[in-house]
């Protein structure tokens, strides 16, 4: 994807998001959205559109790399699956980056579109992207807690994988049970060798 293609394509987000806020309900599901990566580097092309999705829902039913109760209708609305985009969801009791999400900029919040963020990158800006830049928070005790949570949602799928009622709840819009057990392992393996890293250093890791 062009540079200037992934810009629009990420107002286009924005304004979508702005639009899930006129659906009833008490609090607002979706309550921020962030991008990183290479757009914030200012690659052309861009490999992916990298973008974090932060719901109003506790950290125990966001576990890294799942996909969480109620987003199949965000995915969809969003048109998150047509391609060119890549994206993670995050509690928003949570910090937003993580060992994979690095110096998120946000780009919608529940008070709109950040429009200088959003000009700041169409004009290629990258000085004024960064003033507004998270900055990475990968500690130790974060990531163990991400893995625990997240070995605790393995097990869970694990447990309820063969019962009738758990595969029909799990069954809609192209998703199957097997994508949430495979989620459910992609991201605790990817946890686990994040803090693997983190506790052995380079240098003990090679000896």
């Amino acid at each position: 994807m062009r540079y200037r293609r992934a810009v629009e394509r990420l107002r286009q987000l924005a304004q979508a998001c702005e639009q899930t806020r006129r659906v009833p309900a008490d609090e607002p599901f979706l309550r921020a959205a962030h991008v990183f990566g290479d757009l914030l580097a200012g690659e052309d092309p861009v490999d992916h559109l990298e973008i974090v999705l932060v719901l109003n829902l506790p950290p125990e039913e966001v576990t890294w790399g799942s996909q969480p109760p109620g987003t199949a209708w965000l995915v969809d609305f969003l048109r998150l699956d047509q391609g060119g985009v890549a994206y993670w969801w995050r509690s928003h009791l949570d910090p937003v980056e993580n060992h994979r999400i690095q110096d998120p900029v946000r780009f919608w919040s529940l008070d709109g579109p950040e429009q200088d963020v959003l000009d700041a990158l169409a004009e290629r800006r990258f000085d004024r992207v960064r003033e507004v830049a998270s900055r990475p928070r990968e500690e130790p005790a974060q990531v163990a807690g991400e893995l625990r949570a997240a070995l605790d949602h393995l097990r869970a799928v694990r447990d309820s994988y063969w019962d009738r009622q758990w595969r029909r709840r799990h069954r809609s819009l192209g998703r199957y049970p097997e994508h949430h057990l495979w989620e459910a392992v992609q991201g605790y393996l990817d946890l686990l060798d994040a803090h693997e890293e983190i506790r052995l250093p380079p240098e003990s890791a090679e000896g």
